[in-house]
């Protein structure tokens, strides 16, 4: 059985080269940076609205609406069936999924997983036996939208600075 006063301790402060007293801010030096913590939405669980946090999540349930976990993964379990807007810093798809996925790092669907929908990140991975209907944007970092085609879409050129000695001389 879970108990909370076991399992979550008050961070303790730890000691500054400077001289002088810590302030009211307690150090964290000592922390362990590596760990993450996950958070699991189970498979009863139906969420309608906004959902946002700074963890990374787990969604085995039902969600409607928008997700927010810019700096954090998501992985949508395969029981989940969500119908929302959502922008993450890496996304794992082995459920469903009706809505846009933008991701900072990479979009996966796996084996099982289904988007109907616009995926936009620099990476992405879509398994053999996946589903996917919509449109994907692999617009790296650094990439610059130049302009505008008759049809609509834009066009991208990736800008890179130009070295001192192969600059043409004035």
């Amino acid at each position: 059985m879970w108990k909370r006063n076991e399992a979550v301790k008050p961070p303790q402060p730890t000691t500054s080269s400077t001289s002088g007293p810590v302030s009211g801010a307690k150090r964290m030096e000592s922390a362990p940076r590596h760990e993450r913590v996950t958070v699991c939405i189970g498979t009863s669980i139906v969420i309608k609205g906004e959902l946002s946090g700074s963890e990374d999540l787990t969604i085995d349930g039902q969600v409607e609406g928008n997700i927010e976990l810019r700096q954090n993964v998501l992985t949508i379990g395969p029981n989940a069936r969500i119908k929302a807007q959502v922008a993450a810093k890496a996304i794992v798809v082995e459920g469903q999924v009706t809505g846009n996925l933008t991701a900072s790092e990479h979009v996966d669907i796996r084996d099982h997983g289904s988007v109907d929908g616009d995926l936009v990140a620099p990476r992405v991975a879509i398994a053999d036996g996946a589903h996917f209907r919509g449109s994907i944007d692999m617009q790296r970092q650094g990439t610059k939208r130049v302009g505008e085609s008759k049809g609509g879409e834009t066009r991208h050129a990736v800008v890179a600075p130009t070295p001192a000695a192969a600059r043409p001389p004035r």
